[in-house]
């Protein structure tokens, strides 16, 4: 399988890709899917969702102060 990237990747292989996908390849091509869960439900006038590559997950924290967290009600994947 060739990916967006131009990698080669051998059927019956899985990878995590640099935009925090879960991709494998098969013999009928690659398939992938996001890896992390995003934030939906929680005060967006006063939190906002920075998304961190590194861990490949969200955090919402108030716009403010960035080290004061915020409650999520719902999150999506």
């Amino acid at each position: 399988c060739l990916d967006d990237k131009d990698k080669v990747h051998e059927f019956d292989s899985s990878w995590r890709s640099e935009d925090c996908n879960d991709c494998s390849c098969s013999r009928s091509g690659i398939g992938c899917c996001s890896s992390y869960m995003r934030p939906v439900d929680f005060d967006e006038e006063k939190c906002e969702s920075i998304f961190n590559k590194e861990t490949c997950s969200y955090k919402v924290v108030e716009k403010d102060d960035h080290s004061k967290e915020c409650s999520v009600h719902h999150w999506v994947g």
